[in-house]
């Protein structure tokens, strides 16, 4: 069995290769329910795309219904409600699959994700009896209320109010909330409000409930297909017995659901953008210009390499991730009185691996979507091409689930919380690359070890990390939460670091299952990454050092940065022709 790693233990120790888990390790299973959720977009939603983009909301709960036919709305929910209780792997992968639905997926991944999990969590034995199996089977549409048109990010900002009726029976709702995903399809609704205008608290609404009224859908730049609305509460009605969790406890729920949308949205950004690859490369091989197709220019090459290598990056985070949290989830027993306190706790100890999934895969497909608009030149500006459609529905993925820079904030202000209630050995390991930035290594390379140079990459960057994050706590102390530029760029560092590392252990373990032609694309592929991702994870650490430092630290930290980003990436060309070359052989995306 892997190795139980605590959230972001990956920058201070080693990690193996047999300590990840990767598409290589699928179940017979976990590939059927890949299989059955991919024939469902292709057979049942692709024929119907264009219509669900022009906002053909019943199309979308029929659909749904089908969904739910087919067992896809219950991998989460437990068994003795009828769900089927499968692992995190198997729902990231439902979510990949269903991904080139395009905004029928915002719909599905709603549902499932925000809309069902606050129930499962968080309900009482009576509601989830209630309600679970009306979700699950897709008799009802689930939403989350969290945002309020004057609180965005700042979710515990809501002024939503929720006031004891006289008799004591119902709870009067009073609010508006904003960007409501599912909200004019929604049965079910999750919604956040304050007790006596102080404590956030969740509540079970149902559609029905006197009070409650949907305003108009939000005209939208991308996924259109998909509902988003306002839902307005006036005196809203809501029983005693439809409150979730505990009162002035609604954080939790809010918060802790939102590590798993955020991870699941890492999954679809990464099937969307296999897909709009997948779309590219075949134009590519048809356009022709000055006689020859166009995929047998180097300057289009080069885009095809590198999101190719950027793709595979993305999925092997999502996929470690997933293994991650499965093996926490594992050691809790099923008897384990409040289990689901516990699970929520085995998913909360990695909410840093879920804001680096959001970020550093929603990143990934905004530059893939934008260079497939490139490569089909004007025709991808036009809505006759899906380039079009796929660069607009990328933009919402990086402000959905909080923002991408409130994401990055979290990372590391996360990391040092825990390094002060002494989780991570932050200060030690700290101290002893400070050590190592003053004593250069003249450690020879073993080539004979796969990946030797990109794992020697991995531990500098680790030294460059725990340097820059130990200066930056060291000068500014207790103000360091404020000092959001500094908090950023070593963000960066950290994201670009997993992001690396989860590639080169899933090619280092299935490198020697593979064919020769796969074993080259692969390696061409970590070469590729390994130094795109080692230029962005320098600039971001020297961005770090100018801020921290100045002066001879500034120097010697400069200095160290240096060494430690290092990274010899001699036959770059090469991997970039030959990654390409075998992506447009195979007209598609081939990992």
């Amino acid at each position: 069995m892997a190795k139980l790693f605590k959230g972001a233990e990956y920058l201070v120790t080693e990690v193996s290769k047999n300590d990840v888990f990767t598409p290589e390790d699928f179940s017979d299973e976990q590939k059927q329910i890949g299989d059955t959720t991919e024939q469902f977009v292709l057979n049942e939603v692709i024929p119907h795309k264009e219509e669900i983009e022009h906002h053909n909301l019943p199309l979308s709960v029929e659909l749904m219904k089908k969904c739910g036919e087919l067992g896809l709305l219950m991998i989460d929910a437990p068994e003795e409600y009828g769900g089927l209780e499968l692992d995190k792997a198997t729902s990231m992968l439902a979510a990949e699959k269903l991904a080139q639905a395009g905004s029928f997926s915002v719909t599905y991944s709603a549902h499932t994700g925000i809309g069902t999990l606050p129930l499962v969590y968080y309900g009482t034995p009576e509601q989830k009896e209630k309600y679970l199996g009306k979700i699950i089977s897709g008799e009802w549409i689930a939403a989350y209320c969290l945002t309020e048109p004057g609180s965005g990010s700042d979710a515990l900002g809501a002024s939503a109010t929720a006031t004891l009726s006289a008799d004591g029976k119902h709870y009067i709702l009073n609010g508006t909330k904003q960007f409501i995903t599912n909200g004019a399809i929604a049965d079910f609704y999750t919604v956040f409000a304050k007790i006596d205008k102080q404590h956030f608290t969740g509540f079970l609404v149902e559609r029905t409930t006197p009070g409650l009224s949907v305003g108009p859908e939000e005209n939208k730049l991308g996924v259109k297909g998909s509902s988003t609305t306002q839902i307005i509460l006036e005196d809203a009605m809501v029983p005693v017995e439809n409150l979730l969790g505990e009162i002035g406890k609604g954080h939790k729920i809010a918060f802790n659901v939102l590590n798993v949308g955020r991870f699941k949205l890492g999954a679809g950004a990464t099937g969307a953008a296999k897909t709009a690859i997948t779309t590219a490369i075949r134009y590519a091989n048809e356009r022709k210009a000055f006689g020859v197709t166009i995929g047998s220019f180097g300057a289009i090459q080069e885009k095809i390499a590198d999101m190719t290598a950027a793709i595979i990056a993305s999925e092997s985070v999502v996929y470690r991730l997933a293994g991650l949290i499965d093996d926490r989830l594992a050691t809790i027993p099923k008897e384990t009185p409040n289990y689901y306190e516990a699970y929520q706790e085995g998913i909360e100890e990695y909410s840093i691996e879920c804001a680096i999934a959001k970020v550093f895969c929603s990143e990934v497909l905004a530059d893939v979507v934008d260079e497939v608009l490139q490569i089909h030149g004007g025709y991808g500006y036009t809505q006759e091409y899906p380039a079009e459609g796929y660069y607009r529905d990328e933009r919402i993925n990086r402000i959905w689930e909080g923002t991408n820079e409130i994401n990055r904030l979290l990372i590391p202000g996360t990391i040092l919380k825990r390094a002060m209630k002494g989780e991570i050995p932050l200060q030690k390991e700290a101290m002893k690359a400070f050590e190592s930035l003053m004593t250069p290594s003249f450690e020879e390379l073993d080539d004979s070890i796969p990946f030797a140079a990109e794992k020697v990459l991995i531990a500098n960057l680790k030294q460059a990390f725990l340097v820059l994050a130990g200066m930056g706590a060291q000068k500014f102390m207790a103000t360091i939460k404020d000092e959001q530029e500094i908090l950023i760029a070593v963000a960066d560092v950290a994201i670009n670091i997993f992001a690396i590392e989860s590639l080169v252990l899933r090619a280092e373990k299935i490198l020697p299952t593979l064919s020769e032609s796969k074993k080259a694309s692969l390696s061409a592929a970590v070469k590729v990454f390994a130094f795109n991702g080692t230029e962005k994870t320098g600039s971001a650490a020297r961005r770090a050092a100018y801020y921290i430092e100045e002066g001879d630290n500034l120097t010697m930290l400069l200095a160290g940065i240096r060494r430690f980003t290092k990274y010899d990436a001699t036959g770059l060309l090469k991997a970039k022709r030959q990654l390409a070359s075998a992506s447009i052989e195979a007209d598609k995306y081939i990992f």
